[in-house]
């Protein structure tokens, strides 16, 4: 291992490829739980929109593991190092409880079809509710040390072509199982029964999730002894002995900066991803859409995400800078979403598809600005404590959005009924809250000051650490 004084080497285009095939496995994730788990719960289980949410978003209001994870990683090394065991034992972990966490669902749609069938549902979906809390665990395990990982091995100038890589690989997963999970379900034809559903699924649960583990290993084997700077820092050994979890907040609060910071990516979220819950139900209930298909709506939309990354990674953001990549993307994302309600009008899935694309465009120029911002406002020597306290945030809105996002539908649906089914109107009106989270993100940006937290930051940890309460 390199000296202390011995330059270290700085990561190659290759490696940071390789780094982005752990996203890929999470984007592939994503798409069975959030994707396809929605599409089957409301649509062809019956589960109303809100529990189905819920469900599904308990992997997310989890997320206060994160910060405790991320502070583990800074200071108890697993197997030797400090992020790398963390990721893949947690990919492990995931990987068995996603199967797990699937069966509860089947009993829970056959017990609400049936006659006087909520008492024994209810039973199904707390036990369901508890296994997806495990699963989200498994993810924090997994997902924060990496995250953090990112900042321990790059010098500042190489983030966002870290962050453009990174993330377009997590979209390029979202794409790869949008088109195996169409593909898959294509073959079941129009209106498959629960028992043909149950064996396609549970089949995509025990392939998928083991395809993930093994791009984690690959991903990260090797790396973080070579390249990560956190190894050789002289406030880890001081970290590793005094910090503890009740520091760790300290640190995060010892800023204004990380405050107005942490709100701004609640918003941002919750404007990015408000739709999860409700998208592939739109494409259903207004384009007519079979399951198959509106799995595949997730293509135009990663597409779309993967361009806007990479043009904004490697041409918008080096020329404009983070804060104001951040901001145009945000406004962009608000005109996308009136677009999408447009295109409802037309009730024409090529529109559509072409306003997912937009959208994604959008999305991934958001995304640009707000994760490499992100992470220069976060201080190497607590970078685990940080990069948590970010995934808390964004998990939280993500949890949210899910939520809201079904509970605005249900309550749209209420309101706007056409001929027994949901209208545009129901819809639009998830999309039109979506739009405002968006430009709120917007002004609370205006707010975030990355020098002031840079001549603070510094200071301000020293004295946490040191201090002996």
């Amino acid at each position: 291992m390199a000296s202390p004084a011995a330059p270290l080497p700085r990561i190659t285009l290759l490696t940071m490829i390789r780094l982005g095939l752990f996203q890929m496995g999470l984007g592939m994730m994503s798409v069975l739980l959030f994707g396809l788990l929605n599409r089957i719960l409301i649509k062809e289980l019956g589960v109303p929109g809100t529990i189905a949410s819920i469900v599904l978003a308990v992997t997310l209001f989890v997320a206060p593991s994160r910060i405790w994870f991320g502070q583990l990683s800074d200071t108890r090394p697993l197997f030797g190092l400090h992020r790398t065991g963390y990721v893949i034992l947690g990919a492990v972990s995931f990987a068995v409880i996603a199967f797990l966490a699937v069966q509860p669902l089947w009993q829970m749609g056959l017990s609400l079809k049936s006659p006087g069938g909520w008492e024994a549902a209810t039973v199904w979906i707390a036990l369901s509710t508890f296994l997806f809390g495990l699963y989200g665990i498994a993810i924090s395990a997994s997902s924060t040390p990496f995250a953090t990982l990112l900042v321990d091995i790059t010098d500042e100038d190489q983030r966002s072509k870290v962050v453009a890589i990174d993330w377009a690989m997590l979209l390029m997963g979202t794409i790869a199982g949008g088109i195996t999970i169409g593909v898959l379900l294509k073959k079941l034809g129009n209106d498959p029964t629960i028992e043909v559903l149950q064996a396609s699924i549970n089949r995509l649960f025990l392939i998928v999730p083991w395809v993930v583990v093994s791009l984690a290993v690959i991903s990260t084997w090797g790396v973080e002894k070579k390249y990560s700077r956190f190894l050789h820092s002289p406030a880890r050994q001081i970290a590793e002995e005094k910090m503890g979890l009740d520091r760790a907040w300290h640190i995060l609060t010892a800023s204004r900066q990380t405050r107005f910071f942490f709100t701004f990516l609640i918003a941002m979220t919750l404007g990015l991803f408000l739709q999860d819950a409700v998208l592939e139900p739109f494409g259903g209930d207004i384009f007519k859409l079979q399951a198959g298909e509106t799995a595949l709506l997730n293509v135009p939309y990663g597409v779309g995400t993967v361009i806007g990354i990479l043009i904004s990674g490697f041409i918008i953001s080096p020329r404009i800078g983070k804060k104001k990549t951040a901001q145009l993307g945000c406004q962009a994302v608000a005109l996308t979403l009136l677009g999408i309600i447009f295109a409802g009008t037309t009730a024409n899935p090529g529109t559509l598809k072409i306003c997912l694309f937009l959208f994604g465009l959008a999305s991934g120029t958001t995304t640009t600005g707000a994760i490499t911002l992100m992470l220069d406002l976060t201080a190497a020597e607590t970078a685990g404590t940080f990069i948590g306290a970010w995934g808390l945030a964004q998990a939280l809105a993500r949890g949210l959005s899910t939520i809201v996002g079904g509970s605005l539908l249900d309550i749209g649906g209420r309101i706007f009924v056409a001929d027994g089914a949901r209208s545009l109107l129901a819809y639009g009106l998830v999309f039109v809250a979506q739009a405002g989270c968006m430009m709120a993100a917007v002004v609370l940006l205006s707010r975030v000051n990355v020098q002031e937290f840079r001549s603070n930051a510094k200071e301000n940890i020293t004295a946490v650490i040191a201090s002996g309460d």
